[in-house]
């Protein structure tokens, strides 16, 4: 995959597409109520990929909005990311058979890796290690738990696994349009030999910028930013490319 993806964010909880603030169920804005409906907008306005988040799924640690996944992958004609509460190799294997392109993998990457090894071994290209940071370290379970594995030591055990790409989010930034932490990514980008790709706070057209200014960063997942207005998708799909 060449280029700088923009990854519209379509985040799901109890069925609706919301926007969380630094991870807090407690504090979800909802956007719509037909996550289909919005994947189409998200085509229409031009975008080739989408990043879909099951956050109630991520803290059961199993699918629990996979109905409008579902119907997200239907609607959508381009590339679709999934993460949240995919734990085991039969979810893996059961949304790619379903036209998923590449699922997200953060709390199994941490507590089974050998799970996510031959999960990419059996699928390359297909899978994407998150690693979400709380102060540098890694936070799993929908974000709820703080590990003392740092961010990169993280990343680095899947250099040779036939992983897609490493999703980099700073949790305290996330939902919060205070800038992307460009200067961790990049840290990151430049530690690991995997693609990075940034999520967490993005305002406005100058995270974009900027991210692209550093290499081996892939692309960007925009949320907030574009359903509050602060960034429209055309004006930062025009940025990217």
């Amino acid at each position: 995959m060449s280029g700088f993806t923009i990854y519209p964010a379509i985040d799901l909880k109890g069925g609706q597409v919301v926007r969380l603030a630094e991870g807090d169920m407690a504090r979800a804005t909802v956007y719509a109520d037909d996550p289909a409906a919005q994947a189409r907008r998200f085509h229409d306005d031009g975008a080739a990929a989408l990043h879909v988040v099951d956050l109630d799924g991520a803290f059961a640690g199993s699918g629990v909005n996979s109905a409008a996944v579902e119907r997200i992958v239907a609607a959508f004609p381009g590339r679709v990311q999934v993460g949240g509460g995919i734990r085991s190799r039969a979810d893996i294997d059961r949304w790619l058979s379903l036209g998923v392109t590449r699922v997200v993998m953060g709390t199994a990457a941490l507590d089974d890796p050998d799970l996510v090894r031959a999960a990419a071994k059996a699928a390359p290209g297909c899978i994407i290690v998150a690693v979400d940071a709380r102060g540098g370290m890694v936070a799993t379970r929908g974000w709820a738990s703080v590990s003392t594995v740092a961010v990169a030591e993280l990343a680095l055990r899947f250099e040779d696994a036939g992983v897609a790409a490493v999703l980099f989010t700073d949790v305290g930034r996330d939902g919060l349009l205070k800038g992307v932490n460009v200067e961790a990514t990049a840290a990151l980008a430049a530690a690991c030999s995997l693609p990075v790709i940034a999520s967490g706070g993005v305002a406005g057209p100058s995270d974009i910028t900027a991210l692209r200014r550093h290499a081996n960063i892939e692309g960007v997942i925009v949320g907030r930013a574009i359903y509050d207005g602060r960034l429209t998708l055309p004006d930062a799909l025009r940025l990217a490319a």
